[in-house]
């Protein structure tokens, strides 16, 4: 097992909150009768979560733990794997997102993709 050695140990503490937030994803998702996946494709383009609807609509979103060069990462991810979509077969994202772990509010960035503190989910 590996252990945290110090609170400087951001590779560990970014696994930890990845982990605490596909928990949560699941849990809000789950009430709405919808899943959660993980997505990685043959050439390594991978999300972090993909939430799922009943209805057929389905979200994108990439964890990261916040600061804006690791916000913009997560949004080029997104936007790189939105634009690989055949929406001839199947429908387009109703939404990508940055998770994030703290900031006082959500917001919507001019390109489209949205960036959510963890704090901010609810139903």
């Amino acid at each position: 097992m590996h252990r945290l050695k110090n609170f400087n140990d951001l590779n560990t503490f970014g696994l930890l909150f990845e982990a605490l937030a596909v928990r949560d994803l699941r849990v809000f998702t789950d009430s709405l009768d919808g899943q959660v996946y993980h997505y990685r494709d043959k050439t390594g383009l991978e999300c972090d979560a993909v939430v799922h609807l009943a209805n057929g609509k389905y979200g994108l979103i990439e964890i990261k733990l916040g600061g804006d060069n690791l916000i913009e990462d997560g949004a080029t991810t997104l936007k790189k794997l939105a634009s690989k979509i055949d929406t001839d077969r199947m429908r387009e994202t109703s939404f990508l997102m940055v998770l994030i772990g703290v900031g006082n509010y959500a917001y919507r960035r001019e390109d489209g993709v949205i960036v959510v503190p963890l704090g901010c989910l609810k139903n």
